[in-house]
C-alpha cells in the first residue's frame, strides 16, 4: 500500500487545527491506520484536540488485544473521547474544543472506517463516491427531504456539525465495512478541500496526477487557489499499488 498525508494552514487562518496520520505498517493488531481529524474551538484548543486524539487513538490501537477492525476502532475512539473531555476539564483554556475524526484501516481487502462529525472518505476509481455520512445539520436535512444535494453544497448552515469528539461522555461514530477491488484509492479529508474544490474537481486532479504525492499537493494547491478559507488536511491511499497501478 501506498500513502501520503499532508495538512495546509490555508490562506485565511492563523492556527493549523487539522491533523492528519498515516501508516502502512503494523500498528497493534492492525495491519495500517489511516487518521484525519479537524479541531475546533478557541486559541490553540482545535489544533491541541486534533493532535491530542489522533494520537490517543493511535496509542490505544497498538494497544488493543481485540482483533476486529472495528472493535479496535471503537474503543480507541470512546478511549480517545474520554481523555479529550478529561484534558478540557482540567484547563479552562481548553474549554469547548473538540474535533472531527475519520479513521480506517484495511484488512484483507475490506477497508473498516469510522467517523464522527464533517470530515470525509471517499473511494475513487472510475468515479467518486462518498463513502462517509456527514454529522452535519445540512445532511440531516437531506435525509429527511427538506434540501436537494445540490442546495446543501452552498447551503449557509453547512458546517455546523451534529457530533464531534470532546462533546459528550459517549461518542457516536458511525461504522462502515466496504470490499476493495483493484484500482480503488482513498482520499480522507476534512472540510477545508471539500468546501474549496468539488467532487468532480478532486477526481480529475486525484486520477490525472502522476502519483499519490502529486495529487494530494495538487488538491492543496487548488484549495488554496479557491480561496483557502480554511486549515486543509489529506490522506491519500493506494491500498493494491503494487497490484493494480490506477495512474
Amino acid at each position: 500500500m501506498k500513502t501520503f498525508s499532508m495538512t495546509d494552514i490555508g490562506r485565511k487562518r492563523e492556527i493549523n487545527q487539522d491533523y492528519v496520520f498515516a501508516t502502512d505498517e503494523t500498528i497493534g493488531n492492525l495491519p495500517n491506520l489511516l487518521v484525519v481529524a479537524d479541531g475546533m474551538g478557541g486559541h490553540r484548543a482545535g489544533d491541541f484536540a486534533s493532535r491530542f486524539t489522533v494520537e490517543v487513538l493511535a496509542e490505544e490501537v497498538q494497544n488493543s488485544k481485540e482483533t476486529h477492525p472495528e472493535q479496535i476502532l471503537g474503543n480507541a475512539i470512546q478511549t480517545a473521547n474520554e481523555r479529550l473531555m478529561e484534558e478540557a476539564a482540567k484547563d479552562s483554556r481548553l474549554e469547548g474544543m473538540g474535533t472531527t475524526l475519520v479513521a480506517a484501516t484495511i484488512l484483507d481487502h475490506v477497508l473498516y472506517f469510522a467517523n464522527v462529525g464533517d470530515s470525509r472518505l471517499y473511494l475513487i476509481n472510475k468515479e467518486i463516491r462518498q463513502l462517509s455520512k456527514d454529522h452535519s445539520m445540512v445532511e440531516e436535512m437531506v435525509r429527511l427531504g427538506g434540501l436537494t444535494e445540490e442546495e446543501a453544497k452552498h447551503h449557509p448552515d453547512k458546517n455546523i456539525i451534529t457530533r464531534a469528539m470532546g462533546v459528550k461522555d459517549k461518542v457516536e461514530p458511525d461504522f462502515f465495512e466496504y470490499r476493495l477491488k483493484g484500482g480503488d484509492t482513498i482520499l480522507m479529508c476534512s472540510d477545508g478541500l471539500t468546501n474549496m474544490v468539488d467532487d468532480d474537481e478532486i477526481f480529475q486532479i486525484v486520477k490525472s496526477a502522476r502519483d499519490i504525492v502529486e495529487a494530494v499537493e495538487t488538491l492543496i494547491q487548488r484549495a488554496n487557489e479557491n480561496g483557502g478559507s480554511d486549515n486543509i488536511g489529506i490522506v491519500l491511499a493506494q491500498p493494491y499499488a503494487d497490484e493494480v497501478s490506477i495512474w
